[in-house]
């Protein structure tokens, strides 16, 4: 009988790699190596065991992280880029997040059976919220000049930023109209990582935080555009409607919505990202789920919107507009 296909093989086995490759960003092992270290130097700098340090690198060697010669070990190219701390394209702060979803995703076959998620947060709270916003933030700062491309900022005198996380696209959409201000509502957990980087940017005359949780609290009024981004494949199906329904009573006369998320075809089964990412909510939330554009329409149709699109951008995610 002809054997499974190397190529499933691959991908079934494609977890160990990852594995390998999560379990050195937590031990911030690309560090501890940059500039060249044996195993043994590099063990001391993180309080591992030597022998067993010596066989993570081995395996990041096969991969192609790291190099090795003559017993010494050295970041390859892109583990130097953008894994170690001396690099100024660190990325590992953002990447820490993935390594948080790893315990969720192995309650995937218990979560299948019982229809929600099973486990509870790992770690500390404020280290997962931290590496989570890192890991949006970089995210979005690469997508918002497409998103506010698409949407536009022109004639947006009062915007409000559901769940606004870093701050992100509201200061995307403040940079890009100087009579722009927007308020973001997110938990107060998030208030002052979204604050330190508006400081940043240097918009914190035009661009407030609220704290408040985006289910109950009320969101004001008089905005001409609210943005919600991120959000909605945390909720359940019911909670969007309800969402939208205050979203649509926040806005001026003639405002208008904008949804940024992995929007799925009609089938569920593409764009892939998205209907991987359900599980992701699967195994995280009580309810949540990537959604599809038929299912959007109707909701936004049902809050009072009309003239809904689907607008898609490069990427996984795309965007649902509505006046």
């Amino acid at each position: 009988m002809p054997g499974l296909p190397e190529e499933w093989n691959e991908r079934i086995r494609a977890f160990q790699e990852s594995r390998a490759i999560l379990t050195a960003l937590e031990l911030d092992l690309f560090t501890a190596v940059d500039g060249g270290a044996t195993a043994e130097a590099a063990a001391a700098k993180m309080n591992t065991d030597a022998r067993a340090t010596g066989m993570l690198l081995n395996a990041l060697a096969a991969i192609g992280l790291i190099t090795k010669e003559g017993g010494v070990f050295r970041n390859a190219p892109v583990a130097a880029e953008f894994f170690s701390a001396e690099s100024a394209a660190n990325i590992r702060p953002a990447l820490l997040h993935t390594a948080h979803l790893w315990p969720r995703w192995s309650t995937l076959t218990e979560c299948v059976r019982t229809g929600t998620a099973v486990a509870r947060q790992e770690g500390a709270p404020e280290e997962w919220t931290e590496a989570f916003i890192a890991a949006m933030h970089r995210n979005a700062s690469e997508r918002a000049p497409k998103v506010v491309a698409a949407v536009g900022a022109g004639g947006v005198r009062r915007m409000l930023d559901v769940g606004g996380g870093s701050g992100a696209y509201s200061i995307a959409f403040a940079q890009a109209n100087p009579a722009l201000k927007s308020d973001i509502l997110d938990l107060a957990a998030v208030a002052p990582i979204a604050q330190r980087h508006i400081d940043a940017a240097g918009v914190g005359a035009r661009v407030h935080v609220r704290a408040g949780d985006l289910r109950t609290d009320d969101f004001g009024s008089g905005y001409d555009l609210v943005f919600i981004s991120a959000i909605c494949h945390m909720l359940s199906p019911e909670e969007n409607q309800a969402l939208l329904r205050r979203s649509h009573g926040a806005l001026a006369k003639g405002g208008r919505i904008a949804i940024q998320d992995f929007i799925l075809e009609p089938d569920k089964t593409a764009p892939k990202w998205g209907a991987v990412f359900a599980l992701n909510m699967l195994v995280g939330t009580r309810a949540g789920s990537s959604y599809s554009e038929p299912e959007y329409a109707e909701w936004l149709k049902d809050a009072g919107f009309s003239e809904i699109r689907h607008v898609r951008l490069p990427g996984p995610a795309s965007l649902m507009l509505g006046l």
